[in-house]
């Protein structure tokens, strides 16, 4: 059996670990920096029920017009340090995944490291990259705003 793609970010961004984790899983928040560059403005819904078992669902448009939903449970919360949780698209129930995001505090910030496991192929992995990578930039520029639209 071939070994399936894992996704790895790391990226230091110039906010507090708390910043960060508040961006992560406060609705009021992910609504301002969800999804890839290609999200219209305003069009991220999100629901959190941030306790281990509990359920998140991220809503969003593509300015293609076409909706994405990405829903799971989180596994594993370490406030200001660790969010562990399945991962799955509507498009693609039958590829679940794990997705963890630690955030450790450095001189000038903080190193978030995202990894993404597993991934069903190439193409999955390369779509996924793309996604995140767009998410988190614009993470930054929101968390170096101070959190606030």
């Amino acid at each position: 059996m071939a070994d399936t793609p894992n996704l790895t970010l790391k990226l230091l961004i110039k906010a507090s670990p708390a910043r960060l984790f508040k961006a992560w899983t406060d609705p009021s928040k992910i609504v301002h920096w969800w999804g890839p560059h290609e999200t219209q403005e305003g069009s991220v819904e999100a629901e959190t029920d941030l306790r281990v078992g509990g359920a998140y669902r991220i809503r969003f448009k593509t300015s293609d017009g076409q909706q994405h939903e990405a829903s799971g449970a989180y596994q594993e919360i370490v406030p200001d340090q660790k969010l562990a949780f399945s991962w799955t698209l509507l498009a693609t129930p039958d590829q679940l995944s794990t997705v963890t995001v630690t955030l450790r505090g450095e001189v000038g910030g903080t190193m978030l490291t995202l990894t993404q496991a597993p991934l069903a192929d190439e193409a999955t992995l390369a779509s996924q990259r793309a996604s995140w990578t767009g998410a988190i930039e614009k993470l930054e520029r929101f968390a170096t705003r101070g959190g606030k639209k």
